[in-house]
């Protein structure tokens, strides 16, 4: 048998074994499936809670509306990148795709440390309520970073870790910005503290149980 007939023999045993694979959709598609999921949660709790609150209390602390504008900047932004790193040969430097909106959600938040000086008389939350915002943040971040996992398991990411942390940023914006609906008093140092204190968990646990998820087996 010649060389040419062994190669051509070989190419075709692989090539019967080979099972079609369907194509992934673009990451700004995927992304939106995700918000979907995100803008159902944001439906019910609107049913349950009305918009009034929320309306008034943007009203009376313009900083906290746009701290919520930069929590949907850095949910959409961080889930857009974490996709986008799914995708063979795209680049780190998605990973940074968050930071303006980020930097909004953060700075815009940090007034509310300033709060009790600019406004005396706020209700200042107490340790109860600023630990139900704890648990309301992790609470909606654990299913919607599982479906951020899910979602990305079938394209396998290069760089595990840092998809994992995106994941993380993602899923927690998206919960900041789902408290806001039924967020029932003015943010202050201690309610501040205990979203930091969220936020950090999520992206850590993340950081550490998605990258294992997320890595090539």
């Amino acid at each position: 048998m010649s060389e040419l007939s062994r190669h051509d023999s070989l190419i075709n045993t692989l090539g019967a074994e080979l099972v079609p694979v369907r194509r992934l959709l673009p990451p700004w598609r995927r992304t939106l499936g995700w918000l979907l999921a995100v803008f159902a949660i944001a439906v019910v709790l609107l049913m349950l809670n009305g918009v009034v609150g929320m309306q008034r209390r943007w009203a009376g602390t313009p900083d906290l509306a746009w701290a919520g504008v930069g929590a949907i900047i850095t949910m959409i932004s961080a889930a857009w990148a974490a996709f986008a790193l799914g995708v063979p040969g795209r680049s780190a430097a998605w990973a940074w795709l968050p930071l303006p909106g980020l930097l909004l959600w953060l700075g815009a938040s940090g007034m509310g440390c300033l709060r009790k000086l600019i406004a005396p008389a706020t209700h200042a939350a107490s340790m109860h309520e600023a630990g139900d915002c704890l648990f309301f943040i992790i609470g909606f971040s654990l299913p919607l970073s599982a479906l951020l996992i899910l979602l990305l398991r079938r394209a396998y990411p290069v760089r595990p870790v840092l998809t994992a942390v995106l994941i993380g940023l993602a899923s927690a914006a998206a919960s900041a910005s789902l408290l806001e609906i039924c967020h029932s008093f003015d943010s202050t140092a201690t309610d501040l503290l205990m979203h930091a204190i969220a936020v950090s968990l999520v992206i850590g646990v993340n950081a550490a149980m998605g990258g294992r998820l997320l890595q090539r087996q």
